[in-house]
């Protein structure tokens, strides 16, 4: 079995070296055929013609070098028997996408006269086609043999609670994974089970390794209260040199993920519930600085002119700034226009009566303490402007649950409700083109979970496309 791993990662080095050599050559090759045909320009860098020297030869086994760290870090080199084909293919475009920029590096360095941006999306575009074509030719390969009975990994089951039973079921049903259940070892048989499928009890557990083939153990017992059953097991397995997972919904997080780490040869858990932060979080925020940077110095001419007017209709600063809650319930200054009169928050106990709001908010739709001018901001949602400045110091994200000041968030009467607060606060947000402050507070909640829980690039530009019309039409802003 060790033999057939190490083949099959053996396989996937050498298809990583030739698909790079091979997209090296055909990003050039396909370069030089749009010259020919007068799309690209003459300056288009041809590396076919660069002459071979020793050198060049050294800068290949660099790049091959680099190209495997990178695969390796991004963890492409693997089991990935319990993986899907979408993670797999987009952890490729993270690492062909980082190769390229390590291609286009070198070409700087060592070609700068030759350097096109071209040939780093020809080499970036077939590397990552290239690649992805090979691991799912390889996937398609062991499902083939892995159905006919080979590549097959023996595994026991530790425990016949549901838990255990249920995951048993779902490898055995899914014939691609490669895996032939052997049987389970626990110490009390429910009903519902055979008696052919227990193994042995737990304290005969050794007998189970010593008498049958055994690749993995996988662990399904409660780990409270079977913590020293499990140490022995998990010490047995490596003394016999037996991998061993542990199914590890330790704390019956449901709906959780879950990841493991490495720190120091310590393995981490780490529990978490919404989107993981990766690369998507570094472009959202790059999109946050450029938006924000290009919407501040267009707007510059319009901050000045409602200056003015908020200045003319009442005395008082132009901006008001609260403190509101954002980020794992970090403290920020917000920024917004002022709206109402100078010193209204001091009144707001004498109109808690009038409050329209459902839930720990407060919102009144004819505010006697709104000025003229902050009644048209108000509509415009032009008072909101402001808050571009708290996304640019990283208060805040241009998408994301609308920031709640300190009397709202005392007001929470339910713990998933906070949430809300596991990512950065945003200018707009599924509530923002869902009826705003027409929608009641349990209804907000609920569409703040779910952009949390769905979290993507795309959904944020949605949202941010689906604002404008809203925001036309004063959808829902009083």
């Amino acid at each position: 079995m060790f033999f057939r791993r190490s083949l099959l990662l053996t396989l996937y080095k050498l298809s990583d070296i030739a698909i790079l050599i091979c997209s090296l050559a055909l990003s050039a090759i396909a370069g030089n055929y749009l010259v020919v045909h007068g799309i690209l320009s003459m300056d288009f860098c041809d590396f076919t013609s660069i002459r071979f020297k020793f050198q060049h030869l050294i800068l290949l086994i660099v790049l091959i070098e680099l190209w495997h760290i990178i695969f390796e870090h991004l963890n492409l080199y693997r089991s990935r028997r319990f993986g899907s084909r979408l993670q797999e293919s987009f952890d490729i475009l993270k690492a062909t996408t980082f190769g390229s920029f390590i291609i286009g590096g070198f070409a700087f360095f060592f070609y700068p006269s030759s350097l096109n941006i071209v040939y780093i999306l020809l080499f970036w575009a077939s590397s990552t086609f290239l690649t992805i074509m090979a691991r799912l030719f390889m996937r398609l390969f062991l499902m083939v043999i892995r159905n006919m009975g080979m590549n097959l990994r023996h595994v026991v089951v530790i425990g016949m609670n549901e838990r255990a039973m249920e995951f048993a079921r779902e490898i055995t049903q899914s014939r691609v994974l490669g895996y032939k259940l052997t049987g389970f070892v626990d110490n009390k048989l429910p009903d519902t089970c055979d008696q052919k499928d227990m193994l042995a009890c737990l304290d005969n557990f050794s007998d189970v390794l010593n008498r049958y083939v055994v690749d993995e153990v996988i662990i399904g017992l409660p780990f409270m209260s079977s913590y020293e059953q499990i140490k022995k097991i998990v010490s047995l397995c490596m003394d016999h040199g037996i991998l061993v997972r542990y199914l590890a919904d330790l704390f019956d997080t449901q709906f959780a993920k879950s990841t493991v780490d490495d720190f120091h040869g310590l393995p981490i858990l780490t529990i978490y519930k919404g989107p993981e932060e990766n690369w998507s979080f570094v472009v959202k925020r790059a999109v946050d600085i450029v938006l924000t940077t290009a919407g501040l110095l267009f707007l510059f001419p319009v901050f000045i002119i409602i200056g003015i007017l908020i200045k003319i209709d009442s005395p008082g600063p132009v901006f008001f700034v609260q403190e509101r809650v954002g980020y794992n319930k970090r403290r920020f200054k917000l920024y917004k226009f002022r709206t109402m009169i100078d010193g209204a928050e001091k009144r707001q106990s004498e109109l808690e009566h009038l409050n329209e709001a459902s839930g720990p908010v407060f919102k009144i739709k004819n505010d006697p303490r709104i000025t003229r001018t902050g009644r048209i901001l108000r509509r415009t949602s032009l008072d909101e402007l402001p808050q571009l400045i708290s996304v640019l110091k990283g208060d805040m994200s241009m998408v994301g649950p609308r920031p709640l000041p300190e009397r709202d968030y005392n007001g929470f009467d339910k713990e998933w409700h906070k949430r809300r607060f596991s990512v950065r606060p945003g200018l707009t947000c599924l509530w923002q083109i869902n009826g705003r402050h027409e929608v009641p507070f349990h209804k907000w909640m609920e569409l703040d979970m779910e952009y949390i829980d769905n979290w993507s690039l795309l959904l944020d530009l949605k949202i941010l496309i689906k604002t404008v019309p809203v925001v036309l039409k004063c959808s829902g802003a009083h």
